[in-house]
């Protein structure tokens, strides 16, 4: 079963198969000039009333059964019983129960209330007029059995017609709380795919349910390789917890800033990753090269504190390397119907491979083409010529310097490290009121460092007497 179909609210059936007639008060209308038919004796202005209201009320029937509802029915069946009211010349309690029909036909009409109102007003003061002319003036209300009964049937009416409102608001509420609950379900599950997914790929795919199809192109990609060097060595002394937390950790951190400077971030490979710049998003190949070193710069500098971090817990030695390079490639979907990956396919993806491998560590390469847009904003130096795996000629590559590593006073990082002696430390993430203790700190330690180198001193000195005086 397709996933999609999986995910459709299976809404319960509205009794197919069955129907109702949506205008019950015709009956009631019916029945009313029947009652009055034979309240007057069939005198010719009951007759006439007769006539003119049960045979559109028939057609009514006959019509609408089966049928939804529709605003010109609605609005003949108020004339009818307005034309009723208005022959009554406004007898209270007939007319009460009629015009209690009416207002329930208008709340339960979606349509145009206001235009329903004026049409039942104006008909019944018509024929109001009309029945004065016809009857006279002085028509005395109708009493004995037949207002309680068009009573009657107008309250039996209502309730009916409620009782149907109420039935259609229990279906549709139980519809809305279903589909409530397979929208939650499904926005969970999406949340969860897109996961998997870098989010340029997914986001326009969600906003204009654009069509998803093998497809691919050529397009001029800025591409990064990364891994952490001497991972594979370490992996051999680490249980798999701390192995797992080790990495876990450096790829939150790394995909955070990936997704800072908005690169794709294409896959993992084992403590590896590939991200590109150029697709679906570009800014222009040179700008796409300027902000894959950018975060390459980032993830290099953000390692150093995850380094510190993992020495603290007895991890040495972890730093990444970086492989960088532009050119042309084949992006795009790859698979099958059933099965797509989003990725790309070239030789440039293979030279920045190569380029992550030959580089030590902490070191960024960039390939020659790379290098010529981002010379300008970036110091490099060069690496030399490599003979790379896969290629016939020597690849030219240049290692990007850090921007705060040429000016001392300027730096924003200062990462030393000795035998007993470890000094990390990150202006850019301190705060203005750590700054205090910080210095207190680092005040305390040069405390300690003289006492200690005191007591070297002392104990320098005493080996040297008993050293004399042994001699003697």
């Amino acid at each position: 079963m397709p996933f999609l179909d999986m995910l459709k609210p299976k809404l319960p059936s509205n009794n197919k198969g069955t129907y109702r007639f949506d205008y019950p008060e015709v009956f009631v209308l019916i029945l009313t000039v029947v009652l009055l038919a034979l309240y007057y004796d069939f005198r010719p202005t009951s007759m006439a009333l007769l006539v003119t209201t049960t045979l559109p009320g028939l057609m009514i029937l006959i019509y609408n059964y089966r049928r939804q509802t529709s605003f010109w029915t609605s609005n003949i069946v108020i004339i009818l019983l307005s034309a009723v009211i208005g022959t009554l010349q406004l007898c209270m309690m007939m007319s009460l129960s009629l015009a209690a029909l009416i207002g329930v036909r208008i709340i339960i009409d979606p349509r145009n209330h206001l235009r329903l109102i004026t049409v039942a007003l104006v008909t019944t003061v018509i024929f109001y007029y009309v029945s004065t002319i016809l009857d006279g003036s002085n028509v005395a209300c109708i009493e004995g059995w037949v207002p309680p009964v068009v009573l009657l049937s107008s309250v039996t009416v209502i309730l009916y017609q409620f009782r149907h409102i109420h039935q259609e608001y229990t279906v549709y509420k139980a519809r809305a709380d279903q589909a409530t609950g397979r929208l939650s379900t499904m926005v969970s599950i999406i949340n969860k795919l897109t996961r998997f997914v870098p989010p340029q790929i997914w986001e326009p795919i969600v906003r204009a349910d654009s069509p998803v199809s093998v497809f691919n192109k050529r397009a001029k990609l800025t591409i990064m390789f990364s891994d952490i060097v001497g991972f594979t060595e370490l992996s051999d002394s680490l249980s798999a917890d701390n192995l797992a937390d080790i990495l876990n950790t450096y790829m939150e951190r790394m995909t955070l800033i990936a997704n800072k400077h908005g690169a794709v971030l294409d896959k993992f490979i084992g403590d590896g990753m590939v991200c590109f710049f150029g697709e679906p998003n570009s800014r222009g190949s040179r700008q796409d090269a300027l902000d894959c070193v950018a975060m390459a710069i980032d993830m290099r500098r953000e390692m150093r504190t995850l380094r510190q971090k993992w020495r603290l817990m007895g991890f040495e030695g972890l730093y990444i390397r970086i492989g960088i390079t532009t050119g042309y490639c084949h992006v795009g979907n790859f698979g099958s119907n059933n099965r797509l990956s989003y990725t790309l396919i070239g030789k440039e993806a293979n030279l920045a491979a190569r380029l992550e491998s030959s580089a030590g560590k902490g070191m960024i390469l960039v390939s020659e083409s790379t290098y010529d847009y981002i010379c300008h904003n970036y110091e490099c130096q060069p690496a030399g010529a490599f003979q790379l795996k896969g290629f016939d000629n020597k690849v030219n590559a240049w290692q990007v310097l850090d921007p705060d590593a040429n000016d001392s006073h300027q730096s924003k990082w200062v990462d030393h490290t000795l035998p007993g002696f470890n000094l990390h430390l990150n202006f850019k993430d301190m705060k203005d009121h750590d700054y205090q203790d910080i210095m207190a700190r680092l005040s305390l330690a040069l405390e300690r460092i003289e006492q200690e180198k005191e007591k070297v001193a002392k104990s320098i000195v005493a080996e040297s007497k008993r050293n004399d005086t042994h001699l003697k």
